[in-house]
């Protein structure tokens, strides 16, 4: 994941004054600018769709919307763990908005009806980080492809 993201993110995630709604709704965008990013193409249509659901799942304000596509359209330089997201995940989410992430997941990787390798097996690994089990993974992807 592109550093800057990571520094963006810790510096939210660990922010005091922030709620924790807050910092678990970063860190599911997180997720989804990883999913974008992966594969070293960010289209107008993947951007589009992180916003939509950005906005409309998330909650999240047009500044930090803003600051996370600027983020996301910079080049991936190096990889890191996604523990310090997926933790908040599997902190807070039950299992039904986990499968809803998931679900946010594909829509992303489907956006640009191209789903890349990469982006399948990143969402793969995030399903497993937050114990998603295969047959809800592909049932999410489905969802997402139709």
């Amino acid at each position: 994941m592109i550093n800057n993201i990571k520094e963006f993110f810790s510096s939210e995630i660990n922010n005091p004054d922030g709620d924790e709604k807050h910092q678990q709704n970063l860190a599911a965008a997180s997720l989804m600018v990883e999913v974008m990013v992966i594969d070293r193409e960010t289209s107008d249509k993947e951007l589009t769709k992180i916003k939509e659901i950005l906005e409309s799942q998330f909650e999240l304000k047009n500044h930090e919307i803003q600051k996370l596509l600027e983020l996301a359209r910079q080049e991936v330089k190096d990889a890191t763990s996604l523990y310090q997201f997926t933790r908040l995940i599997n902190d807070h989410f039950d299992h039904q908005k986990k499968k809803e992430l998931i679900g946010s997941l594909w829509h992303v990787a489907f956006a640009d009806d191209v789903l890349d390798k990469h982006e399948e097996a990143i969402i793969r690994r995030i399903a497993d980080l937050i114990y998603i089990s295969h047959s809800d993974f592909i049932k999410t992807k489905k969802i997402a492809k139709s």
